[in-house]
């Protein structure tokens, strides 16, 4: 008898083949059949008719930090409310695990670390996670059986420096003998199930004390020795972090990606490629270490979002404006004393010339003051600002934006809201991510979910870019939108008998109306462990999400069942060519 029979769906398999209208029956977790509409003579406990609904493979987030959230949130929301059963965490070089046993205090380190670098609430931080593991595999097994969605982990780089090495993690180099502790303390996690190696030797990583983070000290020898570490364990891969990924790769940064990736023999990935027409260079700049891989036997993939992730500001509270250079350590002052600073004109003025330098990169985009609209606001001088573009208020203040948007946020303590406006939403930048995301070794991914909460909300990006391929640019067709989605992340992961509708497959399927899907906006909620905040989204058209052949949402509302695998290599990866 079948578990449970879907009939008459529109059935998109993840393959990018032609839709078509089937019968799909599930049986112990797995796709059991699929026939003909009517056609299936097997009883079946449940049924539903799912006649003018598309039925497509789970989705599968290739970059979340779902690490912690998991712990109080086993429906890593919003991300399966949008269609995703499959997360990839333990990305950008931070993973909870492993943790010295005889150092509690290195768990209090990680939690300010990952609150400062991945803008996760410390207070959720302690409060939802109980830190009881000290090797990855009390990690992962933490995790078993608690989980709604499958989820894979990498080791992150910073916890293996810091087991090993302790405080001297963060600016020092290993000894020989630490290395080799090192190496040990890595195998044994994918011994584990872990994934790979994942690490970061990004500027904009800074830990709970404003150092650079552990693996951003270490020298191409360390990276390259934890690389072939890689290559010794079946299904594994890469993921790393470096300055250039946020705007242009350094010679020295592509060198690395290549050596790291044919060290391991192993596919890399890293994010997050931006596209905007305005910098044309930069889309073949980065993809220079994808070719220099395939000629020295790696393989190298750029993560890219097929939407815009609005992104909140503030001059009150750590976000990208500190990641400019020389806004830093103005931003960290008291707030009196950053008020009083920034009333300052030649304060100002330095601020800007800063910010539209060609070292501040990718952050320049975030230059244009008067784009910014006003968001929460909290003080009576700024009633009636809320949802007001800056521009329009410095006109009629007489104001330049700069000062004008200083003068708003003051009024409010510094705690006002503020959301720049893109600058790569022109046609030419959507007709050249079309064309960026034929490469072959370009990816749709990079929603950091789980990750800078209260800032961004990047999970919604499968329905949002789906609803957009049906109803708005049309970019891709949903066949293709959809294998870009399933199919093509879990090939680069090695996934078995995942991303794909198939008999034999798991059943991790997503049911939704294409005449609707889409997401909400981002609204701010206080439902993080300690009332914290976070931004959230709603999923429009999501019928009903599966995971291994179990409903975990039905009408965006879970259903409370923990049906996902903790995802480990060798078992659930197979080994992916880098030919």
């Amino acid at each position: 008898m079948l578990d449970h029979l879907i009939r008459r769906a529109t059935v998109v398999d993840g393959t990018g083949g032609p839709a078509y209208t089937a019968d799909v029956g599930l049986r112990g977790g797995r796709i059991a059949v699929i026939a003909e509409p009517g056609t299936v003579a097997e009883e079946a406990v449940s049924s539903e008719d799912a006649d003018g609904l598309v039925l497509a493979p789970g989705f599968v987030d290739p970059h979340t930090h779902y690490d912690a959230q998991l712990f109080w949130d086993p429906y890593a929301t919003p991300s399966m409310n949008h269609g995703v059963t499959t997360v990839a965490g333990g990305n950008c070089g931070f993973t909870l695990a492993p943790l010295h046993p005889d150092r509690p205090e290195d768990a209090d380190y990680t939690r300010r670390m990952m609150a400062r670098v991945e803008g996760m609430a410390l207070k959720a931080l302690e409060e939802g996670v109980d830190w009881s593991w000290s090797s990855f595999r009390e990690y992962l097994d933490a995790l078993e059986g608690r989980i709604a969605v499958n989820a894979g982990f990498m080791v992150g780089h910073c916890a293996l420096r810091r087991y090993v090495m302790g405080a001297d993690a963060v600016g020092g180099q290993p000894t020989p003998a630490q290395l080799d502790a090192m190496l040990a303390l890595f195998h044994d996690a994918m011994d584990a199930g872990a994934w790979g190696l994942s690490t970061t030797q990004s500027s904009t990583h800074s830990d709970g004390d404003g150092e650079p983070v552990a693996s951003r000290h270490a020298r191409p020898e360390e990276l390259l020795a934890l690389s072939r570490a890689v290559g010794e364990h079946e299904g594994t891969q890469l993921e790393a972090i470096v300055a250039g990924c946020l705007d242009q790769f350094s010679d020295e940064e592509i060198d690395l990606f290549v050596d790291m990736s044919a060290a391991a023999g192993r596919p890399l990935n890293w994010n997050v490629l931006t596209i905007d027409a305005a910098v044309p260079e930069r889309v073949p700049r980065q993809l220079i270490p994808s070719e220099r891989a395939r000629a020295a036997g790696g393989r190298i993939v750029a993560l890219t979002m097929p939407i815009l992730t609005p992104m909140n500001m503030s001059l009150g509270t750590f976000c990208a404006l500190n990641l400019i250079p020389g806004w830093g350590g103005i931003l960290a002052l008291p707030v009196p004393e950053r008020i009083e600073r920034l009333r300052d004109p030649a304060t100002r003025a330095e601020m800007l010339r800063r910010a539209d330098s060609k070292e501040a990169g990718v952050f320049r985009r975030l230059a244009d003051f008067g784009r910014y609209v006003i968001g929460d606001t909290y003080s009576t001088a700024n009633e009636g600002l809320t949802g007001r573009v800056v521009n329009d208020i410095a006109a009629e203040r007489g104001q330049d934006p700069f000062h004008c948007l200083v003068e708003i946020c003051a009024a409010d303590d510094l705690r006002t809201v503020l959301w720049p406006m893109p600058t790569d939403n022109d046609p030419a930048s959507w007709e050249l991510r079309r064309r960026t995301w034929e490469h072959p070794d370009v990816l749709l991914g990079g929603s950091d979910a789980g990750a800078h909460l209260d800032r961004m909300c990047g999970a919604p990006y499968t329905t949002r870019f789906l609803g957009d391929c049906l109803r708005g640019r049309r970019l891709v067709p949903l066949t293709t939108a959809v294998r870009m989605l399933t199919d093509d992340p879990a090939r680069l992961f090695g996934l078995r008998e995942r991303g794909r509708i198939a008999e034999g497959f798991h059943a991790d399927l997503v049911l939704f109306d294409p005449e609707r899907i889409d997401a909400g906006p981002a609204t701010l909620v206080h439902d993080l462990p300690g009332e914290s905040p976070r931004l959230d989204s709603k999923a429009i058209g999501i019928v009903s999400v599966r995971v291994n052949g179990v409903e975990t949402l039905r009408d965006d509302k879970v259903t409370g069942a923990v049906p996902g695998t903790v995802l480990r290599s060798g078992r659930d990866t197979r080994t992916v060519s880098t030919a």
